[in-house]
């Protein structure tokens, strides 16, 4: 019977030092969803094409099912849930991206361009688009 390799693994998620024992071969996805309980970040496809498990590591979206926790340990990884402000939801969560950060005004072509990597089966993505607009429009109110 072959042993698992275990390892300590620091990790920043959403502004807080977590601490675990985990097995090397385990992902950041399984590691925030099972371990730290942070269901916002969605298993999909599992092989890094459909985007439903995008974090930010660093301010940089990461495809968590792609990234083992070692290879991220002491950089910043925020997940949906770490974007509030305390009670009051940030804008991408009640829409979507993390475009606006690095865009707070796209333009429809750069949404859908931005969006690529994303699948969506239930919308057509009309309703992702016009979500990333409204969080747009409400980000450059505020």
């Amino acid at each position: 019977m072959r042993e698992v390799e275990i390892a300590v693994v620091r990790l920043r998620v959403n502004g807080e030092a977590v601490e675990a024992l985990l097995p090397v071969h385990k992902t950041l996805l399984e590691v925030l969803r099972e371990d730290l309980r942070l269901t916002g970040t969605k298993h999909g496809c599992e092989l890094g094409e459909c985007g439903t498990c995008t974090v930010l590591v660093d301010g940089r979206p990461q495809l968590s099912c792609l990234v083992l926790p070692l290879q991220v340990e002491g950089r910043v990884i925020t997940t949906i849930e770490g974007l509030a402000d305390g009670a009051t939801d940030h804008p991408l969560q009640t829409a979507f991206t993390a475009l606006l950060d690095e865009n707070p005004s796209p333009t429809r072509p750069e949404i859908q361009e931005a969006l690529a990597g994303n699948l969506c089966r239930c919308t057509g993505y009309a309703k992702i688009l016009e979500a990333v607009e409204l969080a747009a429009a409400r980000m450059a109110r505020a």
